[in-house]
Parts: structure tokens; C-alpha cells; sequence
């Protein structure tokens, strides 16, 4: 089990400690063809370049969201029934949760997961002041990693994990299978899963959404390399480097990766780590589905599509899964 606790608003950043991420980096870098984790975009400065990336007219995937939820929240709360406990994966901001708070019946316990503790803080202490009769208990963690989910502070009738935003397709198929059955057994034998997740469409406007003509995803995608140099002291000088983020047909993914301008070295730690030019180092997959390659995703991991909401051009769903026994009976 995790020996990660849920922090309060005024606890210290839990980044990884310094020995970790020199290492990190380090491995990943040594691979063929160089890799590093997503997760370091999400410092506080890659966190608020994440919240501006959804406002670009190109990201279509916000917009969406936002819409199906603003549509069906109450259907939704419905669906999930009364006394229930949230866990929200990567809540970041929190925005299309509150919209769904506004709509659930007498619920026992919201419990944000955020590897971030700055943004965590920051919306814990808003939605307090939204929801002050709605116990908060946020999460400093990684929720890739398993979690030792607080007490709530009374028996909820059920336990749904919402993963919005299309994280999911973050992770490789095989990947996604292992979180989604992390999730099943978080939620127990009665809970749901309410997710997010991105369809299959035109590439161009795939890839758009991963290019936006101001440029905020490179610098997103750039901070990454800024952040190692603020933590691990390492020398990547960003004008060196480029984002590049292409849409794969066959795999239906985007693969976004940082790539070197010029034949170079970096210092990490004590190695150093050579680059070609235009050489490639691959930091984010994101997986787009059919919904029938997602109900096959889903029942991997034991899980059962009830319920599916689209808007009228199918570009997101919001899905809910459950227990594909619970189902079936």
C-alpha cells in the first residue's frame, strides 16, 4: 500500500524528493528511444499552462466536457444516487467537478487526488467556500500509484472514481487495463467509474488540439524540461528543444514528444546525456477510442459501459462504468 495521507490545505509541497527525480531522469533518458513520465509537466508553473491550454480555441476537449456536463450533470447525479463518495483523479482546477457537486444527492465525502499540491490547495479552498457543508478530504498523490483513500466521515451507500478530461488515454492500453481495474477495486463491489473519454475524429482536428497556434502546449511541453532544471540543477537549454505533437492512425493516438535542434549535451546529475539532432524524446502518449474500442478497454479491467453521453458530433463521451457482474444480474 501507498504511505501517502491525505494532506490538509496548508501542508508543504509533496514533490518526489531530489534523489528521486535525478534518477527518474536519469533512466529515462538512457532509454532507446529516450522517454520521460508525464507527470512532470505537473509542477505549479506546468499546472497553470495546463488550465490556459484549455481555454484555447483549438482544444476542443474542455469545451466539450464542460458542455456534456452542463447537459446531463443532473441525469448523471441521478444515475450515482445519493450518499455517495467522489474521488476525483488528477482534479486539478476542479471545474466540470463542481458542476457535478451542484447536482449530487446528500453526498458523504469529496476526495481530490493531486499530485500537485498547490493547485489541490487552491481548489479545496474555493470549493469549501461553494460547498461548506461537503466534507473535503484532498489526496496529495499520484493516482497511478495505489491509494490509501481517507476514512469518510460516514458510511456512503457507494464509491465513484471520476476521471475526467480523457486522462486515460495518457496510458497505453495495457496500462489503462491495470488503472481501470485499480479503480474497480477502489470503488468496491457497488461503486461506478464516471470518465472522460476523448473519440476518434478527423486527425487534423486531432492534432490541432496539440498544436494550438499560440503556442501554449510547446511551452507546456517545454516547462517539463525547466522544471528539471529547477529541481535537479540539470542545463537543457529550452531554445534548443522543440515540441512536437503528430496524431498515429494506425495506433489512434497523439504522440507528443521533445525534440533536439541540434546535436548537444546535457548535464543530469553527474552524466552526460548526448543528443542528435532531431532526435526525439517521447514524454505523452494520448489514446483516442471508438466507444467500442473502450467498452472492449473497460471489460479487460471487469468493467461494463451503463451509461454514455456524447455531444452531437461525437467528439467526447463521458462514460459510466461498473462492475461488469453488477450488471449482468
Amino acid at each position: 500500500m501507498s504511505s501517502v495521507q491525505p494532506c490538509g490545505v496548508s501542508d508543504d509541497d509533496r514533490r518526489p524528493p531530489v534523489n528521486d527525480l535525478l534518477e527518474i531522469a536519469q533512466r529515462g533518458l538512457a532509454l532507446k528511444p529516450k522517454r520521460l513520465p508525464s507527470w512532470l509537466f505537473y509542477d505549479e508553473r506546468g499546472s497553470a499552462l495546463f488550465d490556459e491550454i484549455c481555454e484555447q480555441p483549438e482544444y476542443y476537449l474542455t469545451r466539450c466536457e464542460i458542455a456534456l456536463m452542463d447537459a446531463h450533470a443532473q441525469r448523471i447525479a441521478d444515475i450515482l444516487g445519493s450518499e455517495v463518495r467522489l474521488v476525483e483523479y488528477g482534479s486539478g482546477n476542479a471545474r466540470k467537478t463542481r458542476m457535478l457537486l451542484e447536482h449530487l444527492h446528500s453526498p458523504v465525502a469529496y476526495v481530490p487526488v493531486e499530485i500537485s499540491s498547490e493547485p489541490l490547495r487552491q481548489s479545496v479552498e474555493r470549493l469549501t467556500k461553494e460547498f461548506p457543508r461537503l466534507p473535503m478530504q484532498p489526496l496529495c498523490a499520484d493516482f497511478s500509484k495505489p491509494l490509501r483513500l481517507p476514512i469518510p466521515p460516514r458510511a456512503p451507500r457507494r464509491t465513484v472514481v471520476y476521471f475526467p478530461g480523457s486522462t486515460i488515454g495518457n496510458f497505453e492500453n495495457r496500462e489503462a487495463a491495470v488503472l481501470l481495474r485499480k479503480m474497480r477495486n477502489e470503488m468496491g463491489d457497488a461503486g461506478g467509474i464516471l470518465i472522460g473519454v476523448d473519440l476518434k475524429k478527423d486527425p487534423a482536428v486531432i492534432e490541432a488540439a496539440y498544436n494550438d497556434r499560440a503556442g501554449v502546449t510547446a511551452e507546456f511541453t517545454l516547462n517539463m524540461l525547466a522544471r528539471l532544471n529547477r529541481e535537479i540543477g540539470s542545463n537543457f537549454e529550452l531554445s534548443a528543444f522543440a515540441h512536437r505533437a503528430h496524431y498515429n492512425p494506425m495506433a489512434g493516438r497523439i504522440e507528443t514528444h521533445i525534440v533536439s535542434r541540434r546535436e548537444q549535451q546535457v548535464k543530469i546529475g553527474r552524466v552526460n546525456v548526448a543528443f542528435r539532432e532531431d532526435e526525439a524524446m517521447q514524454v505523452e502518449y494520448s489514446c483516442k477510442y471508438s466507444l467500442a474500442d473502450f467498452a472492449a478497454l473497460a471489460a479487460r479491467a471487469g468493467l461494463a459501459v451503463q451509461q454514455v453521453w456524447t455531444d452531437p458530433e461525437q467528439m467526447f463521451s463521458l462514460q459510466y462504468l461498473v462492475r461488469a457482474s453488477a450488471l449482468t444480474r
